[in-house]
């Protein structure tokens, strides 16, 4: 698959509609900047999202990623099989992102605790001492965890690890 070529064939598609990348954007609740690096090459679409542009550019998914027009039709079959990999994939993006959710939350906890244990005058001791500093490294922790699962090297540690384990 060629993200040039396939981005090619987006801006090509769209200007055939004479509509800018905001207005593209707008349709598929994107921002403009996304459009601009599907066109780029430099990202591609979602699954969901990519059936969303061939529906409304009316062509085949198959035109999309190969990058240049077909005269034969998607068949239906294909669609539904490509429908149940977005779905499966929408899904897989939930369950992280709602473990995303909760560990934020707990980070947040975490340093309240320590911030409230700072300010209370009457929690003094070892063992508020030993709570502070574990509520902050806990809290620390899972913020610099979430930075990572969430940046862009996210999938090269991921790929990284699958080697790894496939060495095992």
């Amino acid at each position: 698959m060629d993200q040039q070529k396939i981005g090619t064939f987006l801006k090509d598609l769209r200007k055939e509609r004479n509509i800018t990348q905001e207005q593209l954007a707008e349709e598929m609740n994107v921002s403009r900047r996304t459009v601009s690096r599907w066109e780029t090459g430099s990202n591609m679409p979602d699954l969901d999202i990519l059936i969303d542009i061939s529906e409304y550019y009316d062509v085949d998914l198959r035109e999309i990623l190969n990058g240049e027009r077909k005269d034969e039709q998607m068949d239906k079959e294909m669609k539904e099989t490509v429908l149940m990999v977005a779905d499966f994939s929408n899904e897989e993006k939930a369950k992280v992102m709602k473990r995303l959710h909760i560990m934020f939350i707990l980070a947040f906890l975490f340093f309240t605790f320590f911030l409230a244990s700072i300010f209370v005058d009457t929690w003094k001791g070892p063992f508020i001492d030993f709570m502070q500093g574990l509520s902050m490294g806990i809290g620390y922790g899972m913020i610099i965890v979430g930075a990572i699962i969430t940046s862009r090297y996210a999938k090269q540690i991921r790929d990284f690890k699958l080697r790894l384990m496939k060495k095992l």
